[in-house]
């Protein structure tokens, strides 16, 4: 096959190309150009799209011995990502920029324009994998590797796009063992560090960086009745499941700590109350997709698991779709889910499919 390897500087993407090259595919390296401000250098950042982080790709590609180009995709990656983030956070919701980022950019806006210039599939360094089933359907699976598991942030893929997706050390690799590989095949990232956090937040401070794009203005904190209880200083900033910050003057009657419970930007309200109030019922969203072949009689409700987190726990849950929203309901109430956050359905190993959530039910008050 003739393969694009995405290969983001890190150790991963570039013993995931290294790997498809021994396979004996044609390959070829990208590194996708993310930052609006190209002269960006590592220090202090915590993402993977620096011009750092394109010198190593550039390095591994040439020790592997593959062409290897740059591609700006920052226009793309402003609008669909960054302007998207700050979008959802002006309406109150909790977005996760990195399964924005593979549903528009990698497996969209990079894999389209793979697939134009002749290529068969778009390679990288995911812990993840594709399989068949008895029938020959493709399906996307957890990496063995558990600790690793990215098959979460890639819960968006749908049927098409697994078909041209490459995973070359998803299936059973540990970190460790791919770390050890890199050093045996002299690339020079074996020992770089994770990226983590949101690349385009170098600091991490995400209340920081949101006070430059949306006015944050201050406004009344109050108990699921509506009783004031304090004020903030910008209800943007605050995050559900929050608990420190909240600066309430005096303490709940019970005497334990509150939380947020919901935003209300319209009102420039932020909802407060005690830690139970947090567990959830059922969440539901319009926006969802089925990551290969849809399941039969989807209109009834069926058992599966639901993780809301890049690597948070699976619960056992029941869902089904209805008035064009999929429903899901966790055989026992989970905590702190945001609308905004991503829900991704499991069968066993397999990822079933993904929803944006719009609405949560909590099991104590009547709905958040």
């Amino acid at each position: 096959m003739k393969i694009l390897a995405a290969m983001s500087g890190g150790v991963d993407s570039a013993v995931a190309a290294a790997r498809a090259v021994e396979a004996g595919h044609e390959v070829v390296g990208v590194h996708l150009a993310l930052s609006r401000m190209p002269g960006t250098l590592r220090t202090g950042s915590r993402g993977c799209c620096t011009v750092e982080d394109s010198m190593d790709a550039q390095r591994a590609a040439n020790k592997i011995g593959i062409p290897f180009y740059v591609w700006d995709f920052s226009e793309r990656f402003k609008q669909d990502v960054v302007d998207d983030f700050i979008a959802e956070y002006s309406a109150g919701r909790t977005p996760n920029p990195c399964m924005r980022c593979n549903e528009r950019i990698k497996f969209a806006a990079l894999l389209e324009k793979a697939l134009a210039l002749g290529f068969d599939a778009l390679c990288t360094g995911h812990y993840a994998s594709v399989e068949k089933d008895a029938e020959g359907n493709l399906e996307l699976h957890r990496s063995f590797a558990m600790a690793k598991d990215q098959s979460y942030v890639l819960g968006v893929l749908t049927e098409e796009q697994l078909k041209h997706s490459y995973f070359p050390i998803g299936k059973a690799a540990k970190k460790q063992d791919i770390r050890k590989e890199a050093k045996d095949k002299g690339l020079s990232v074996a020992n770089k560090p994770d990226s983590y956090d949101i690349c385009f937040i170098p600091e991490g401070d995400t209340r920081d960086w949101l006070s430059d794009k949306i006015e944050l203005r201050s406004g009344s904190i109050v108990d699921s009745e509506g009783a004031e209880l304090g004020m903030h200083d910008g209800a943007l900033g605050y995050t559900v499941g929050q608990r420190k910050g909240l600066k309430i003057g005096r303490p709940a009657k019970d005497g334990k700590p509150r939380y947020v419970l919901e935003i209300r930007p319209k009102e420039n309200v932020v909802v407060v109350g005690p830690e139970q109030a947090l567990t959830i019922s059922e969440l539901s969203g319009e926006k969802f997709s089925w990551c290969g072949k849809a399941p039969e009689n989807s209109i009834d409700w069926f058992e599966a698991e639901v993780q809301v987190r890049a690597h948070g726990e699976s619960h056992p849950c029941k869902l089904r779709v209805v008035d064009g929203q999929m429903v899901i309901r966790p055989n026992m109430p989970i905590r702190g889910v945001s609308p905004g956050q991503t829900a991704v359905v499991y069968l066993g190993p397999r990822v079933l499919g993904q929803a944006t959530i719009d609405k949560t039910v909590s099991a104590v008050l009547e709905q958040v």
